[in-house]
């Protein structure tokens, strides 16, 4: 067994695994319709992609969520109580401006298109889950699902995240979650569908 293949258990994150997380949500959103959408050009997208979310990371998910890890994979999810601290500050949005060039406006956009569609109960928010293309298959994705969905079960709330990529959606629908409606993005932008999860029993609990 590979290295990677052998680490599946989640471990928090810190900023010290930012350079690994980076390299690995770029390469697994090199395909999502929304990071293509963001980021079209092929030559600078996994250098760019990378930058994004290490400043994503470094200056708001590792502070204000709940950020986990395996070897091939990593997640952000937001608890509602840090829902309001999550938001970018003005610095980060000024190097995510910088990061997307003209295309900036498209994520302001498309940022605030999805918050309306966000439901205002109390809930988990599954913000970033991705797997290393080389890890995908082995469990990775489903491992930081379940951790997170855990922790929602356990406060008893529901879980919610929006998804750019169609053939994602039965993973998710595997885990319990169901479209509650699809959010085209303007802009001429892809399609988000909105998945909430009812909360479950928490494990332990008969």
């Amino acid at each position: 067994m590979t290295r990677m293949s052998m680490m599946k258990t989640p471990t928090t994150a810190t900023v010290d695994d930012a350079a690994a997380i980076s390299r690995t949500l770029s390469r697994a959103f090199d395909d999502d319709p929304m990071m293509r959408w963001l980021f079209p050009d092929d030559a600078s997208r996994e250098a760019r992609l990378g930058r994004y979310f290490s400043t994503l990371f470094t200056r708001q998910y590792v502070h204000h969520a709940v950020c986990e890890r395996t070897g091939a994979a990593a997640a952000f999810w937001v608890p509602p109580e840090a829902r309001a601290k999550a938001v970018p500050d003005a610095e980060t949005i000024q190097e995510l401006e910088e990061i997307l060039g003209e295309r900036a406006p498209l994520l302001r956009d498309a940022v605030m298109t999805a918050a309306e569609h966000a439901p205002e109960e109390p809930h988990w928010y599954l913000a970033v889950v991705g797997a290393d293309p080389a890890g995908q298959g082995q469990g990775h994705g489903a491992a930081l699902l379940r951790s997170g969905l855990a922790k929602a079960d356990a406060a008893g709330l529901p879980a919610y995240l929006e998804s750019s990529k169609p053939s994602n959606l039965p993973f998710y629908e595997h885990f319990g979650f169901t479209v509650r409606g699809e959010v085209r993005l303007p802009g001429d932008g892809p399609v988000l569908w909105a998945m909430r999860r009812a909360p479950g029993r928490p494990a332990g609990i008969s």
